[in-house]
């Protein structure tokens, strides 16, 4: 049952994030890669907001906080997921450990896409 909500929710979170894709492109243009900056940003503050609401407000079952942030922001946008895990090391006074996630997560994300677009390149 736990897969099924998270395949459910990432398949509306990735809906949500090609229509955004969509409505950037058809309105701000692709100069700036606006789609992603704003979903990016978007998906983080909600996933702000209900990780917050679930730690000192709610008390949902795990099927929805699955189905919520794993599968619909999920689809959405990792980033958020990324922000979070970035927030807790940060709360837990792991400011240093935070750091080397945040700057180790951006240089070998872009590093592993170069390396894949050299990779790629060699064997055409």
């Amino acid at each position: 049952m736990t897969y099924l909500l998270v395949f459910l929710g990432g398949g509306i979170g990735a809906t949500l994030r090609h229509l955004v894709n969509v409505l950037c492109a058809r309105t701000l243009g692709g100069v700036f890669p606006y789609s992603t900056f704003f979903i990016n940003i978007s998906g983080s503050l909600a996933m702000g907001l209900i990780a917050g609401y679930l730690a000192f407000k709610g008390d949902a079952s795990q099927n929805w906080r699955l189905f919520l942030m794993t599968g619909i922001l999920g689809g959405y946008t990792t980033f958020s997921a990324f922000s979070l895990d970035t927030a807790m090391l940060y709360e837990r006074g792991e400011v240093g450990l935070a750091a080397l996630y945040i700057v180790g997560s951006v240089v070998l994300s872009i590093a592993g896409v170069f390396a894949g677009l050299a990779i790629v390149r060699q064997m055409a």
